[in-house]
């Protein structure tokens, strides 16, 4: 079965490509290396021993994804990841959000809705609740308004997609990541910011090489025990393999209904200063860091119930906050070797 898989070269989805050719997928990805390099093809081959098709191409440029349908009309399923990810930017410039990741969604939709059968999963993020009333959260929490432009395409997203498999042949599962982090156990592939880092792993492991002078801790009079923000921190590789897990769900129609929706975390909260304690632990290093105001659009905590993935895909993250940043910290030390 040949399945699409756009942002492919991203972080999480060449995690999700290694687990899908494991599986024995005929996988094809396109990807406009905005925030990635061709070279994670190579680190893709190292792992699994096959190199996945791959097309360079921007999702915004509609004519052009309606050519490669064309050409492409045996597609089993759609992997979507395509998209920019990072909260603070989308605050500081809101219509690249919109333009990048609400069109690219659409255009591709587009496509899929003329398919007799379309099997379709998203990779939306747990900033779809806002700031959850309860922890932990369950898929029931209330959607709240979105922190920031960035969460608020997640939303309209998932609505897009709702909306569409109501009245079309496609069927999706929404997966909502909290924050992925660590690295292939084989630092064949891991992530790879252009420019510097927006999420706090990369920035701190590129700090413990000696990249960053320090590290910026958000705010620190949150109301958590620390005061700093509580996430969610779970391992790539175990969120790639809940995407494969989901595909199959689909593809074998085991879906009980057009589109679902899981939580994809580890059920645990760790504050930041609590993932800056785990890179000293398993690195042995110092890391500098200062405490400076709030970021906007950030909340306060959110860390996951698992309860549906663990009990419904027969899924569950299986390596801790250690292992994770472990790899993390292999990983940079490979690529800056």
């Amino acid at each position: 079965m040949k399945i699409l898989v756009t942002g492919g070269l991203g972080f999480i989805g060449s995690h999700t490509v290694v687990e899908l050719q494991n599986e024995g997928y005929e996988v094809i990805i396109v990807d406009n290396l905005s925030n990635t390099s061709l070279s994670v093809l190579d680190g893709i081959q190292n792992i699994t021993g096959k190199v996945p098709a791959f097309e360079k191409l921007d999702l915004r440029e509609k004519e052009k994804v309606q050519e490669f349908f064309k050409r492409h009309h045996d597609i089993s399923g759609v992997i979507h990841f395509a998209a920019s990810k990072a909260v603070g930017e989308s605050v500081e410039n809101p219509l690249l959000y919109y333009e990048n990741n609400i069109n690219a969604l659409v255009y591709v939709l587009q496509e899929l809705q003329q398919k007799q059968e379309a099997n379709f999963i998203f990779s939306s993020s747990c900033t779809v609740y806002g700031q959850a009333e309860t922890m932990p959260i369950t898929e029931n929490a209330s959607i709240q308004t979105a922190m920031s432009p960035y969460g608020n395409t997640k939303q309209i997203g998932e609505e897009i997609i709702t909306d569409t498999a109501k009245v079309t042949n496609i069927n999706a599962i929404l997966l909502r990541y909290f924050n992925p982090i660590g690295a292939h156990p084989s630092t064949e592939i891991g992530e790879l910011p252009i420019g510097v880092p927006q999420n706090l792993v990369p920035f701190i492991t590129q700090t413990g090489f000696g990249l960053r002078k320090e590290l910026a801790v958000y705010g620190d009079d949150y109301p958590t025990p620390d005061g700093t923000a509580v996430r969610d921190y779970i391992h790539v590789v175990d969120l790639a393999k809940a995407h494969v897990i989901a595909l199959q769900r689909l593809l074998n129609k085991k879906n009980t209904a057009k589109v679902e929706t899981f939580n994809l975390g580890t059920g645990t909260g760790s504050s930041v200063l609590e993932v800056i304690h785990s890179f000293e632990k398993v690195s042995g290093k110092k890391l500098p860091y200062k405490i400076v105001g709030r970021r906007e659009g950030d909340i306060t905590s959110a860390y996951a119930n698992t309860d549906k993935a663990n009990d419904v895909l027969g899924w569950k993250a299986q390596s801790t906050l250690e292992e994770a940043m472990a790899s993390a910290w292999k990983w940079e030390q490979k690529i800056r070797s």
